[in-house]
């Protein structure tokens, strides 16, 4: 049999409607060329056998029966020796530069040279990284008799039983697209294409009442079709054009319709693009071109944050959506529009007027929002310190919102009935101009008769007494002025800043008033000089200096919204201390053990928390620049803000102990910690261990609703409680090689991935009972 020979080469640019900079926005399609020397046979697997095997090396792939669709591995111009495997166009009426990819298998996982795609003969199919020596994904099939692989005509690659029985499909675990036929049930996501190696805020989301939605970070909703009133329901793309939400028999809901509904089109794919918007593609067959027949979102502008850290989203005179950086005095770094910083803004501060324009903060998305002037809106922003700039909307709901970060976005248009203001320093010859000042008239002066000795030795007394007061007061104020700026530095300090404040021993006693107010096991509550409170953490004195230091630089660069950000440090002597921001609602333990606070913990946040706290991890494993684990996940290191929000501290520690593990064992801990997690919040038990093998039984037998904590109310989702449980198993099992990776871990909790039944966790493990009575026995283990 002939191989047809594929390399990854350039971008594909297939939105023909988009400018040259929305190209390589939308980039997330390969162009495969053919190799000249290459014998070209077309070939059409029906079936794939136990042991097939793709590789990296080969540039082999599988074919559907009818042509039109492929699986093999590919790689981008900005990743050249990085691939994935996914499915693509294959159809020889389609150009191989139009071959468009619809399924990645993982994800955004990638691996490097000499990796290999295969379908195993337990039935499994493993992605393994060569490099590495691991799997990084994996269909986890193994235990469920499959006898072969087929990669339909549709474009779904589906692995059967010996009754031909679909016991995994492609279509149940969609990346960015949807094919005709595919569903999108509930609690399914699709998530846009990474860019430059960072995942992509973006996803679309089938709700359980029954809502399609466009999500930005899972908490900013800007798009949603259906009604909250019906159940179960799927969003699904018809052959003819039309993407509708559908009830398990068929009944329609609600549909929207292409430009070219039920005209003849054989190719088409629903995708949710890397600018945010969701667009229906058709395949164009006398331009050889995909062609958008359809977007959620018309006015692009009104797609949340998208121009991310690029500034204001605004149209240009040839209606394409620009983005630019409307603030006088922004920083400019790296090509980021940030609003100006107060640090140390002597002069003051004015608010400098945008109208027609609306702001809203990205990191974070808190905004403060009350009904007010926008007189008092503007003056509240200018006497808040924290406060970078404020949007009145004067469309008659007077709203105010507030912004306290240098990370904001927007959207201006003549038509928009909002006033933006941004605070910036005031110019201090603009405050207070300096004009050229007259001599005054010089008084007539008449003699007088002056004791000459008695003048000096008076002034000569008075100058020394004045010099010394004014040298002991001058080197007072100093000092103190001193430490006030560099306290009032770190007060000033912003969510994604990466100014580390070093203090010394001196300044942590002022913020934490004496180490007045312990609110944890070494923890201390503080406040800078604008009363804005911190956490001041202790650590053993005895960590060396150097690499202490080193740890809380890294420690100290990384931001992400589900994180504690580390604000400064102390190394001073034998003194060690961290800063961290302070969360409002302290750490997540006092409400499992405490009765009462427990009653805030309701299942739908108890879920928020554990989806959290999975993403801020799989960001330490997977998106930082070097790979770091947390190696003491537990509910005492997650903390609540001001909102309920989940934010884990004291990640990285580790380092400065002189923990040593390989990636995989320490990545591993980490699942295994964020299992027993999990099982906490579901139980409202402490110490899952003594209580596991109950959970186990009771999940089996099929009552998980008795694991759930007794102090919940009626208001648990039966389905997530299944995906709870299924997901805190699968990371607690004894079998390090059967745990799931925190990427499958969160696309699990996301509904973008299934989860298989588990196996009892400790199935793999001799209790310690047996190892005592086998001893005692003197048989051999």
């Amino acid at each position: 049999m002939v191989k047809v020979v594929f390399y990854a080469g350039y971008l594909n640019l297939w939105a023909p409607d988009f400018t040259f900079q929305d190209r390589l926005l939308h980039g997330f399609a390969l162009l495969l060329c053919i190799c000249p020397g290459a014998l070209l046979s077309g070939i059409a697997v029906s079936e794939i056998p136990l042991g097939s095997k793709l590789s990296v090396g080969e540039s082999n792939s599988w074919v559907s029966s009818n042509g039109d669709f492929a699986i093999g591995f590919y790689n981008f111009p900005d990743q050249p020796k990085q691939f994935s495997v996914g499915i693509r166009f294959n159809s020889k009426s389609v150009p191989v530069d139009k071959q468009t990819v619809v399924w990645v298998a993982g994800g955004d996982v990638t691996v490097g040279n000499n990796s290999y795609f295969q379908l195993q003969e337990n039935g499994e199919l493993v992605l393994f990284y060569a490099l590495q020596g691991e799997e990084v994904w994996t269909s986890k099939t193994s235990q469920l008799s499959v006898a072969l692989a087929v990669l339909r005509d549709d474009g779904n690659l589906v692995l059967l039983n010996e009754n031909r029985d679909v016991i995994w499909q492609s279509f149940d675990s969609p990346t960015d697209t949807l094919l005709p036929g595919q569903r999108l049930s509930t609690f399914r996501t699709l998530r846009a294409a990474s860019q430059n190696y960072v995942s992509s805020l973006y996803s679309l989301y089938m709700n359980v009442s029954g809502q399609l939605q466009l999500r930005w970070e899972s908490s900013i909703i800007y798009w949603s079709a259906g009604r909250p009133s019906h159940s179960n329901l799927s969003a699904v793309l018809t052959s003819d054009g039309s993407l509708q939400l559908v009830a398990p028999n068929l009944e329609r809901f609600w549909s929207v319709f292409g430009e070219d509904h039920n005209d003849t089109v054989r190719f088409r794919f629903l995708r949710l693009d890397v600018d945010g918007n969701l667009r229906l593609y058709s395949w164009m067959e006398v331009s050889h071109t995909w062609r958008s027949v359809w977007q959620a979102v018309e006015n692009q502008c009104n797609v949340f944050a998208t121009c991310d850290q690029q500034g204001i989203c605004s149209f240009n005179a040839s209606g394409s959506h620009v983005c630019t950086c409307p603030f006088h005095h922004a920083v400019q770094s790296n090509s980021k529009c940030l609003v100006s910083s107060q640090h140390d803004c002597k002069p003051g501060s004015i608010m400098v007027e945008h109208a027609n324009m609306f702001l809203y903060g990205i990191y974070p998305v808190h905004d403060f929002i009350c009904l007010t002037s926008l007189d008092k809106c503007k003056s509240m922003c200018l006497s808040d310190p924290s406060c970078t700039a404020v949007t009145f909307t004067n469309d008659g709901s007077a709203k105010c919102r507030m912004m306290k970060t240098q990370y904001v976005s927007g959207y201006s248009d003549p038509s928009l009935s909002a006033t933006s203001f941004v605070k910036r320093c005031s110019d201090p010859l603009a405050a207070d101009p300096i004009f050229p000042l007259k001599s005054p008239p010089q008084a007539h002066k008449e003699p007088y008769n002056i004791c000459i000795p008695c003048l000096v030795g008076a002034a000569s007394g008075t100058i020394f007494v004045f010099i010394v007061i004014q040298l002991g007061m001058g080197f007072y104020l100093y000092k103190r002025k001193n430490n006030y700026r560099r306290l009032a530095s770190l007060a000033h300090s912003r969510p994604g800043s990466k100014c580390l404040i070093m203090l010394s021993f001196t300044e942590i006693k002022e913020l934490t008033g004496n180490f007045n107010d312990q609110i944890g096991p070494k923890m201390f509550k503080g406040a800078l000089p604008d009363k804005q409170p911190v956490a001041v953490k202790e650590l053993e004195g005895t960590i060396e200096a150097r690499k202490f230091r080193a740890a809380v630089s890294k420690v100290g660069s990384i931001y992400h919204k589900g994180l504690a950000k580390l604000e400064g440090y102390c190394c001073e002597f034998d003194h060690r201390y961290l800063v961290y921001e302070y969360a409002e609602n302290g750490s997540l333990e006092k409400y499992i053990e405490n009765p009462t606070l427990a009653e805030r913990l309701t299942w739908r946040k108890r879920m928020d928390i554990s989806l959290s706290v999975g993403r801020a991890i799989f960001y330490l494993h997977t998106e930082c620049r070097e790979f770091l684990c947390h190696g003491n996940l537990k509910c005492e290191n997650v903390v609540l803000d001001e909102n309920f929000e989940a934010k884990v501290k004291e990640f990285g520690l580790g380092m400065l102990y002189g923990e040593a593990s390989s990636r995989r064992a320490s990545a591993q801990k980490d699942v295994e910690d964020f299992g027993k997690m999990v099982l906490t919040l579901v139980s409202g038990f402490k110490e899952v261990n003594d209580v596991l093998d109950w959970a186990y039984k009771e999940w089996m037998e099929g009552n998980p609703e008795n694991v759930v904590d007794k102090r919940l109310k009626n208001e648990v989702d039966a389905e997530e409680l299944e995906c709870a449980l299924r997901i805190a198993f699968w990371c607690l099992q004894a079998d390090e090689r059967v745990k799931p990776s925190m990427g499958e871990v969160v696309k699990v909790l996301e509904g973008t991935l299934p989860a298989d039944p588990p196996p009892p966790p400790f199935s793999c493990l001799i209790s310690a009972k047996e190892v005592e009575d086998t001893s005692e026995s003197g048989s051999e283990v």
